[in-house]
């Protein structure tokens, strides 16, 4: 891992400013050295969404999808069904697939920064493995969440350069974010302080300063990684 080229991990909930956030540092830092921009997500609400415009059986179907995957996340319910369990898996090796490109960019001794990265902490959901969660249900599901699992502990053991991590409050996230459920984000934002990322270095910002201070701080945090070896 020594070879690679750094790479600046922006993580936070849906409304924190990550995507804007991650978006401007890629065309600051451009004008000065090769840089790649990788979203990590799976855009699994944007997928909903446009499931749901689907005329006569879209609102139906989103809703059951999105019932499907609300228990997957739950500990103490079974995962529904191998096609849902194919899905979630389907989705992680899209992820992977991401990620490898990631890896790809920085032998190539570019700048990777990426909205959003893999970890093996908290299951089920934000970014974590999606089939350890919920019980498996069956040995071949089972199979399946090992699998899975093992993608993503590969992918956690690539340290971050640094990690900006971007902490808001509800309220601010779903004036942001008024079409996402107040329930999954108030899990994130639990969860969000307390994801390490296997040690790597993490730089706390407030996602309620005005972007402008978010971004100088992020910069700064940014050149002094680089400037202590992450060059």
């Amino acid at each position: 891992m020594a070879s690679l080229a750094p790479l600046i991990a922006v993580i936070g909930c849906d409304g924190s400013g990550k995507s804007t956030l991650a978006e401007a540092l890629v065309a600051d830092y451009s004008a000065r050295r090769p840089v790649a921009y990788v979203y990590l997500g799976l855009k699994s609400g944007a997928m909903g969404e446009a499931i749901k415009q689907w005329p006569i059986i879209g609102g139906w179907l989103e809703k059951k999808l999105s019932k499907r995957a609300s228990q997957a996340r739950d500990t103490k319910q079974k995962i529904p069904g191998v096609a849902t369990a194919l899905v979630i898996y389907l989705l992680s090796t899209v992820r992977l697939r991401r990620f490898r490109q990631t890896l790809a960019h920085r032998r190539a001794g570019r700048l990777v920064i990426t909205d959003r990265y893999p970890q093996v902490e908290v299951p089920g959901f934000y970014d974590g493995p999606g089939l350890s969660a919920a019980k498996a249900g069956s040995s071949f599901i089972a199979w399946l969440s090992r699998r899975e699992r093992a993608k993503y502990e590969w992918m956690a053991a690539h340290l971050p350069t640094l990690v900006i991590r971007i902490n808001i409050d509800i309220e601010t996230a779903l004036a942001r974010k008024p079409d996402h459920a107040r329930d999954l984000l108030e899990k994130k934002i639990a969860v969000t302080p307390v994801l390490t990322f296997a040690g790597a270095p993490i730089i706390e910002l407030d996602g309620r300063e005005p972007f402008a201070t978010v971004k100088a701080k992020a910069t700064a945090a940014i050149d002094a990684a680089l400037a202590s070896g992450g060059a």
